[in-house]
């Protein structure tokens, strides 16, 4: 019999907005069913007459191939129906089970496409098992395992793949299937993150320095949710608490308009950065307030949702605010950014619980002016409150397969990296980053070096405050007239973006290298407030050429309007036994105080 759609492909009517209980986003538990219907629905005509595989519309097929894209389908949007847990929609994600671990999916093989599949069709049947799985065929259930049981001894890529036969693994054992085989990927798998964990609640998403949503979408959500299905409170307790370690930061990436961060990979998932908030409230273990947990959820699905994310058949698009090729990989098919379905999980949580029913409370970029360090990878979060904006200071995060949202100075959640190299110290018409090594981060700065070319080395520091930025590079190894370029925040509509050279640069951003290592400084600001205070009367920096610190050595003083001050210490090349090659920045002294304190972000 041909697949017959359970829902019409007609979106469901959105509910009222709730200002009164949701005063930021207006959005309710209603609202949250309401998107996940809509999306189920949307796709429901793009399934094969068997319900196998779900053929959504788009020019551009992932390098798996179109069979591979099409369980990707299948796999993505049950993800959304899993946590909805409506049973009509369910019924023909039955249906197209039976028929896909009947020889119409692609063997799940090591490092394959299918792999990731895999894990999202284990994790839905785990959560719905008595909606789905018990109520299959013996003979559908021995199909399905076995095709599944693939992904136990699958080899992944050394990065949040490792988590994908876990995820396969916790539901096999769980229906008895291969006790031991299953336990083994487990174990495995929670073994091998182990390296990657580097405390304070991140992990670098495999081998180096990759720090981006893999954190909260994978490396966190996988265990956690394991260990919370399984009962196992001491794994529980272990990922739970690194959990809760991780949303202190990762609250602090989302703008006042409700958007998150635009950096790193995979940004197509869009709203799929919501699934760590909802799963602390889920776990009981987070830092937010139920209400701030909410409005930070609801506020990013309101973001996309009103940016054209949905397209007019109610499909979600490839990219960010609307359809944009630029964040494309090599992984991207048409299904693809239907992980966003993660987002979803906060409907496990029943309608009485506290996180529906509590008042929004703002978020931490709607408190107050804050510059926050963040330790592992070694960044500085500046936000502000009188026009929401976000800006991530990056001093120790490199993907240099995904350049440019990785290897950039700085990122915000209003714009997006340019082809002209925003947020870069270009020198000749070299704008390479690579080999990012952290030199530290602490109150209010952040530091770092970098090689530009070959023989060719730059170390960054930033000092902030409020919406100002001030940043300096000392560039090693050029030849003397070498030009450098120093470039601030890309131009957006509603948004001003400021750099004002202050040392080794001319009005236009640009100098020249001298004999040795060569310092260069701007005051930089992105705002979206109408008539900002100028830089200048916010802000003053003094650089001073040293002896002690070898050639191409500088002391430099930050002081701000109320008179306290910041001071750095650049040199060309790094002191002391075993230190690496290349120029380098320390703190110089204490920060001296003669006004009042900044303003610190209360939190909770």
């Amino acid at each position: 019999m041909p697949f017959q759609p359970s829902q019409p492909s007609q979106p469901p009517s959105e509910p009222s907005e709730d200002r009164a209980l949701s005063p930021y986003s207006g959005c309710t538990r209603a609202h949250w069913e309401a998107v996940a219907d809509s999306l189920l629905a949307a796709v429901a005509p793009y399934a094969s007459d068997d319900g196998a595989l779900y053929h959504l519309p788009g020019t551009h097929t992932s390098a798996s191939g179109r069979l591979s894209d099409g369980l990707e389908g299948y796999a993505r949007t049950l993800l959304p129906a899993a946590f909805r847990r409506d049973e009509k929609v369910l019924e023909r994600y039955a249906q197209g089970l039976a028929a896909g671990t009947a020889g119409v999916w692609p063997r799940v093989e090591d490092r394959s496409q299918p792999l990731v599949e895999a894990a999202s069709i284990a994790l839905a049947l785990r959560l719905t098992r008595p909606l789905l799985w018990d109520r299959l065929d013996d003979g559908v259930r021995q199909r399905a395992a076995e095709w599944l049981g693939d992904a136990l001894t699958a080899e992944p890529w050394p990065c949040n793949w490792e988590l994908f036969p876990v995820t396969v693994g916790g539901f096999l054992q769980e229906i008895g299937y291969e006790p031991e085989a299953s336990r083994a990927a487990i174990d495995r798998g929670l073994e091998r993150i182990e390296q990657w964990y580097l405390g304070d609640g991140w992990y670098t998403d495999g081998h180096g320095r990759k720090f981006d949503y893999y954190n909260g979408w994978a490396m966190h959500l996988y265990p956690v949710l394991h260990a919370w299905l399984a009962d196992d409170t001491r794994l529980l307790d272990l990922y739970a608490g690194r959990l809760e370690a991780h949303l202190g930061d990762y609250a602090r990436l989302f703008g006042g308009d409700g958007a998150p961060m635009l950096q790193g990979r995979s940004l197509t998932y869009r709203f799929a950065t919501t699934a760590p908030l909802w799963l602390g409230a889920l776990t009981g273990r987070t830092p937010l307030t139920p209400g701030e947990t909410r409005r930070l959820a609801s506020g990013a699905l309101r973001y996309f949702l009103d940016r054209g994310a949905v397209d007019d058949k109610g499909l979600l698009t490839l990219g960010w605010r609307g359809p944009d090729e630029a964040f494309l990989q090599q992984y991207s098919g048409p299904a693809s950014p239907y992980w966003a379905g993660k987002a979803f999980v906060g409907l496990l949580l029943p309608p009485d619980h506290e996180v529906w029913t509590a008042t929004e409370e703002p978020g931490p970029a709607e408190r107050a002016d804050a510059v926050t360090p963040v330790g592992p990878p070694n960044w500085l979060l500046q936000s502000t409150r009188s026009d929401g904006l976000v800006r991530l200071h990056n001093h120790g995060s490199e993907d240099v397969r995904y350049d440019p949202y990785y290897t950039r100075l700085a990122y915000s959640t209003v714009t997006e990296p340019s082809p002209s190299y925003d947020n870069s110290v270009i020198v000749g018409a070299d704008a390479s980053r690579t080999g990012i090594e952290p030199l530290g981060v602490g109150e209010g700065w952040a530091a770092s070096r970098h090689t530009v070319a070959e023989g060719i080395r730059a170390a960054s520091l930033v000092v902030a405050r409020g919406a100002v930025e001030v940043r300096a590079h000392l560039v090693s190894g050029a030849a003397p007239g070498t030009s450098v370029r120093v470039t601030g925040w890309a131009a957006r509509d509603g948004v001003r973006s400021e750099v004002v050279p202050v040392h080794g640069l001319s009005g236009a951003g640009e100098g020249v290298t001298g004999d040795d290592a060569s310092l260069f400084v701007a005051l930089v600001r992105l705002t979206a407030e109408p008539e900002p205070v100028p830089l200048t009367e916010l802000v003053s920096v003094r650089v001073a050429a040293v002896d002690e610190g070898g050639p191409g050595a500088f002391d430099v003083t930050v002081t701000w309007a109320p008179g306290d001050a910041d001071g750095f210490r650049f040199q060309g090349s790094a002191d002391g036994e075993g230190a690496s090659p290349g120029p380098t920045v320390v703190v110089r002294q204490e920060r001296a105080r003669k006004g009042p304190a900044r303003i610190a972000d209360p939190g909770r």
